[in-house]
């Protein structure tokens, strides 16, 4: 069934890097400051108010008459006109697919050589000026070569996994990394981090005295190297038809009011990013960073906002069939990305204003699963559908239903329990198919973060743009691998390559595409490993025959991930993970993939 509408994270990351330097650069976040107004609370909740109220707001929409009644499977639908696919670019990779493209190549395409040049002038005046303050510190300029350096060990340190930062200076047997001495000082490392700055510091003293008024930009201090960052999402990579939209949130405790609060759960924060990701394989198209409560641009709510500024028809074109879940679904959002050539499938709460308040042949309280109801209103489609619970579906790209089944296990009138094949609505089964772009993304990135702890909020937010330029930079060269046909690298393969060329940037050793390729090679000539199958966990210590089977069931690993405690009696017989096998969750496959990738 589609998936709820994800919450706030609360991930911890290892122990925090020196805290903040100035007392001036920062808000202190507080409950109150995140949660003073219905709208934030309503935010949090997955909720938007301006089009969650109870009262009619015509001035939103101009529809059709509404429909009188629900229908039923056996009344006939008709597709509305589909938008023809027109993209401005051929979708794939926008590089020469010929030509081969080292993992740092690759990572230059969103760190190029403007992009470290103002990280570095940034850094050294922001050094400058904590010094001119009066600030006791040893600081040498930094230069491009040692900024490549440093993002190699940043890189560097989501794959040791090292419970602090520091630890990979230690000397004692305990930790011992002789990798990162070879590459910088400890105390360099910290100097730089200490001191990395996006933004001209200038530019940050006039912003900072607009404060409370509405010439100010919170987000000033990342402004730079996101916009270039974004600019770089988009130039290289033209999505193909199918995108999600989702939320990404990055966990940190640094003190700043863009940060959201979850009163329910622990003190932890989080940074809440919206995200437009290619369905197929979760590259980061395009993003945006929450600010904080205010008013709606258009007067239709921020989920209405946000959407309209991640899709941009100047960089994507028109055609595209977009997913996203009920915080950003709604009639007069959908009607008017159909103006703008734009389908659209997302869940829907009921509450929403448009949504038809007809009762009439309703599903009953106690359908059966498979059952759907549904209506139209001009390009819009409404359809519930009985799975585990009702789940209502709201689209412009699909019809009705077609046909389509899905299996469920179900109880039989003996009592006995069956796979069944039930009817399930086109616009459910291609959300379910097409909704985790972002997961996806999200995925890649937590594997391997380079996210730590920081008491500045701005460099917290710098962790992640390296995440997101990394993760797209690898899910480029898959796309470029498998159009030729070749095999791809791993994930952390991959990684490790760019972290050894990042720190020999500007050597001797400098990995040439000429001297590189031999590595790379030799990388995609390794030996296959074992291949993995699936086998039953069986406890043979059971009395009774027909408890064997079940009685060593274990927690599958990849639901516990996922804060599901489902037990199952497979496994992996070559990783010795337990993971689910059955119709509707084949844990066994998914998470082999995620491993693969």
């Amino acid at each position: 069934m589609p998936r709820a509408r994800k919450r706030l994270n609360d991930c911890e990351g290892p122990d925090e890097l020196p805290a903040s330097d100035s007392e001036e650069e920062y808000e202190v976040c507080s409950e109150a400051e995140s949660v003073d107004s219905a709208e934030e609370e309503a935010f949090q909740q997955g909720l938007d108010l301006a089009l969650d109220r109870e009262e009619e707001n015509t001035a939103l929409l101009a529809t059709p008459p509404k429909p009188t009644r629900w229908r039923n499977t056996n009344e006939d639908d008709v597709l509305p006109v589909q938008h023809p696919f027109a993209p401005v670019r051929t979708p794939g990779v926008q590089l020469d697919g010929h030509q081969q493209h080292t993992p740092l190549e690759l990572f230059q395409l969103f760190f190029d050589k403007a992009a470290i040049r103002d990280l570095c002038n940034n850094t050294n005046l922001y050094a400058e000026a904590k010094k001119q303050k009066g600030m006791k510190m040893q600081w040498s300029p930094v230069t491009p070569l040692e900024m490549h350096k440093f993002l190699g060990l940043i890189i560097y340190n989501g794959l040791v996994k090292a419970t602090r930062v520091q630890d990979m200076w230690r000397k004692d047997r305990l930790h011992s990394f002789p990798f990162p001495a070879s590459v910088m000082p400890g105390h360099r490392f910290w100097a730089i981090f200490c001191n990395l700055h996006m933004s001209n510091t200038k530019e940050d003293e006039e912003n900072d005295r607009l404060k409370g008024t509405a010439g100010y930009d919170r987000l000033c201090r990342v402004k730079p190297l996101m916009g270039q960052l974004l600019l770089a999402c988009k130039a290289y990579y033209q999505p193909h038809q199918n995108l999600a939209i989702d939320e990404r949130m990055v966990a940190t405790k640094a003190r700043m009011g863009l940060k959201q609060y979850m009163k329910q759960k622990s003190p932890t924060c989080s940074f809440k990013l919206f995200v437009l990701a290619d369905s197929r394989n979760g590259y980061t198209s395009n993003f945006s960073i929450y600010q904080g409560r205010g008013q709606s641009r258009s007067g239709k709510g921020l989920s209405y906002d946000t959407v309209m500024d991640l899709l941009t028809s100047a960089s994507l074109g028109t055609g595209y069939h977009v997913y996203m879940d009920n915080f950003y679904t709604s009639p007069a959002l959908f009607w008017d990305l159909h103006k703008n050539r734009y389908g659209a499938c997302g869940t829907i709460w009921e509450n929403r204003i448009g949504f038809s308040k007809t009762t009439i042949n309703t599903l009953p309280k106690r359908a059966a699963r498979g059952d759907i109801r549904w209506i139209r209103t001009g390009p819009l489609l409404y359809v519930k559908w009985i799975d585990v619970q009702e789940v209502t579906v709201c689209s412009t790209i699909h019809k009705a239903y077609s046909g389509e089944t899905i299996q469920r296990r179900l109880k039989n009138p003996d009592g006995a329990w069956s796979v069944q094949a039930i009817p399930v609505p086109d616009a459910v089964k291609e959300y379910n198919e097409y909704m985790g772009g972002v997961d996806l993304s999200d995925a890649l990135v937590e594997h391997f973060t380079v996210s730590k702890k920081t008491m500045e909020w701005y460099r917290k937010l710098f962790l992640h743009f390296v995440d997101i330029a990394v993760v797209n930079s690898y899910i480029i060269h898959k796309e470029l691998m498998q159009d030729k046909q070749q095999k791809t690298l791993k994930q952390k393969k991959f990684r490790e390559i760019l972290c050894q060329q990042l720190v020999d940037f500007g050597s001797n050793e400098a990995t040439t595409p000429k001297k590189l390729a031999p590595e790379l090679v030799e990388v995609l000539q390794e030996p296959e490993r074992k291949p993995c199958y699936p086998a039953t966990i069986v406890d043979t210590s059971a009395s009774a025959k027909r408890d064997r089977a079940s009685a060593g069931r274990r927690h599958c690993l990849l639901c516990l991930q996922r804060k599901k405690y489902s037990k199952t009696i497979y496994k992996c017989g070559y990783c010795d993970v337990a993971l689910c096998i059955m119709a509707d969750r084949l844990c066994f496959t998914e998470w082999h993939e995620l491993m693969d990738s």
